[in-house]
């Protein structure tokens, strides 16, 4: 069983710069691959951001390429979204996840969430 808690969201101007953060507490988080996901009013959840077990591969869901930066500190147990450049569409509830695959970017794929933290950008 994992726990992860979410933190850094809130409001924010278009183009700052905020890092979520993501702590697992539980078993090994380094057995996990790591995801970010969001969720935008009257969306569907999509996939942000992945992260494999040891950190070696990342990838990026095209609206955020160039601009967001998944990273892991398993000695800390913790995941991180450095998100850059907002705008005001990235507006969502942001979730990590775990997955007990190494790489993951599906949903179905993630067996454990976090409450969400919410981050609102504003023009």
């Amino acid at each position: 069983q994992v726990q992860l808690v979410e933190s850094g969201g809130g409001l924010v101007q278009a183009g700052e710069s905020p890092r979520l953060s993501c702590a697992a507490s539980g078993r090994t988080f380094m057995s996990y691959g790591a995801g970010w996901f969001r969720q935008a009013p009257g969306k569907e959840r999509e996939f942000v951001a992945a992260i494999s077990r040891v950190g070696g591969f990342t990838g990026y869901a095209d609206a955020v390429k160039g601009r967001f930066t998944i990273s892991r500190d398993n000695a800390k147990n913790t995941v991180y979204l450095q998100m850059n450049s907002l705008k005001p569409e990235d507006t969502a509830v942001y979730y990590c996840a775990a997955s007990t695959s190494s790489w993951a970017t599906r949903r179905a794929d993630y067996n454990y969430w976090g409450q969400g933290t919410q981050v609102t950008v504003s023009s």
